[in-house]
């Protein structure tokens, strides 16, 4: 299969925040990519006030995202990008039918657990990360067994905005859910929309230097292990990622390369929006602006 060239952007981890949401808007309206890719934490806080220029919004999804994606589409017509969207750890998934909904209206392709043909090109969707030590559970998975690293809670912990199976959950893990949504297909040119970065890479070095539990030293690298070995294995050609802001400050590096696959990622923990352009044809030459 012949290569095809489209510009494509990256975002992640905006966390409802409207001043990057504005960037990000005007540079579609402005540059007309062919397709945007959100990585997930896109809502803000439940304690946040989200204010416009026309004053405080009630529901960040319906009164402001979905309502500025309607105009954008209004305003750009045919030239209107495709827009991937997962959701993340951050995020509750009590959204995720008011979600898909929007997807239905065609704002947006909805793509956590599945896949869709994008040109020359297939995306999939993953939004699960490990076990972290934050409380709201709804986006973790167990890695690859019911290991928990110190300081983290586990998945049965916490809290949810929806009801799951809990005896499911004990048994499901990152591992498996990856291999069951690759199957047998090809990767040579899967585009992976992940929330989580793989681990011992350049994109989920954490801020914990010297911190100690129960005597344990804390691992400096917190992303998935079950990703990381997805990548060895099955070589996609890119993957995109988010969820550790502080990576690319720790490390000065917001890419890497785990054998022939590109991994990129647009987390980031300074007030700007980080924006990843890429294009599939010749994603090792990405570039990454803060705005």
């Amino acid at each position: 299969m012949e290569s095809q060239s489209a510009l494509c952007f990256f975002a992640s981890d905006l966390h409802g925040r409207v001043d990057r949401y504005e960037k990000l808007f005007d540079a579609i309206d402005c540059e007309r990519p062919h397709a945007v890719f959100l990585g997930g934490d896109l809502f803000p806080s439940e304690f946040s006030v989200i204010t416009t220029e026309q004053g405080p919004i009630d529901d960040f999804l319906t009164d402001y995202l979905f309502k500025r994606l309607c105009d954008l589409r209004q305003e750009l017509a045919d030239d209107y990008p495709r827009v991937f969207v997962i959701l993340g750890n951050d995020d509750p998934r009590s959204e995720e039918a008011a979600i898909v909904d929007a997807g239905s209206e065609g704002i947006w392709e909805y793509v956590h657990g599945g896949r869709v043909e994008f040109g020359a090109y297939v995306v999939y969707g993953y939004a699960y990360v490990s076990p972290t030590p934050f409380l709201l559970k709804d986006w973790e998975r167990y890695d690859v067994s019911r290991y928990v690293d110190p300081g983290c809670l586990s998945p049965e912990q916490g809290q949810r905005t929806v009801t799951v199976d809990m005896r499911a959950e004990r048994a499901a893990t990152i591992q498996a859910d990856l291999e069951q949504l690759a199957g047998n297909a090809e990767m040579d040119r899967a585009i992976m929309l992940f929330h989580a970065p793989p681990y011992q890479s350049k994109l989920d070095r954490a801020a914990l230097d010297g911190r100690m539990i129960d005597h344990v030293p804390v691992d400096v690298h917190v992303g998935s292990i079950a990703i990381r070995r997805f990548i060895e294995s099955r070589q996609p050609l890119l993957t995109l990622h988010g969820h550790i802001h502080e990576s690319a400050r720790l490390t000065g590096a917001w890419q890497d390369r785990i054998g022939n696959t590109v991994c990129l990622s647009a987390a980031h923990d300074g007030p700007e929006l980080a924006l990843v352009r890429f294009d599939p044809s010749n994603p090792s030459e990405a570039k990454r602006d803060l705005l």
